[in-house]
């Protein structure tokens, strides 16, 4: 998949996500906000200017995501992104309205519309994770010119080659036929169960 597919299937069908801002004190606040549109620039949204999320979303410039589309934990699709944010106006309103025309049974008139404005993530990195895959499925993405960051568990060449790493391994992600061995980073779980059981320390955690 590309980025607009995963940044695609976002807007289209999960839409409302999870997102999470810092407060003053430093803690995060999560809120349900409806992801309304994306393009090669980015994933758009917008909130109302005298909501505390408006605050948080100005003095940090950033924001994380989490949206889950199936019909139980082993069917689920799980999208994550954390990413910078900044704030559009109101130019953007009339073309979000439209394509998410619930939007205007909620603010009904153009005064009441005043009070909106929109943002924009417009450089990030995210991860697709799908449980409904035998194995897993894993996958990272950036958009905007993000960066994208090694996470997971890794195999150095202290591998003595002892296998006790595929022993654990809930998905059998973990290929034995060569040495030191290598974990499938697109079906691993990053359980940690490899690091714990590695009597020669060979497996690194990243990110």
């Amino acid at each position: 998949m590309s980025k607009m597919d995963y940044l695609k299937y976002v807007v289209e069908t999960i839409h409302t996500t999870v997102v999470a801002t810092v407060d003053d004190n430093g803690l995060p606040v999560t809120a349900a906000i409806d992801m309304m549109d994306y393009d090669e620039n980015g994933l758009y949204f917008l909130t109302a200017k005298g909501k505390g999320f408006y605050d948080r979303l100005i003095r940090r410039g950033a924001i994380a995501l989490t949206g889950i589309h199936g019909t139980d934990t082993m069917s689920c699709v799980a999208v994550s992104i954390r990413g910078k944010v900044r704030e559009l106006g109101s130019a953007p309103l009339s073309r979000l309205f439209e394509k998410n025309p619930y939007m205007s049974e909620i603010y009904p008139t153009v005064e009441s519309q005043t009070a909106l404005t929109v943002f924009q993530i417009y450089e990030g990195n995210g991860e697709w994770f799908d449980l409904s895959k035998k194995p897993i499925e894993r996958a990272a993405f950036t958009f905007g010119g993000g960066t994208e960051a090694p996470e997971g568990y890794f195999v150095t060449d202290k591998c003595i080659g002892c296998k006790f790493c595929y022993s654990k391994c809930p998905q059998k992600c973990i290929d034995i036929s060569v040495k030191p061995v290598v974990i499938r980073q697109e079906n691993c779980l990053h359980c940690g169960n490899c690091y714990e059981v590695c009597p020669a320390k060979a497996v690194e955690r990243r990110g």
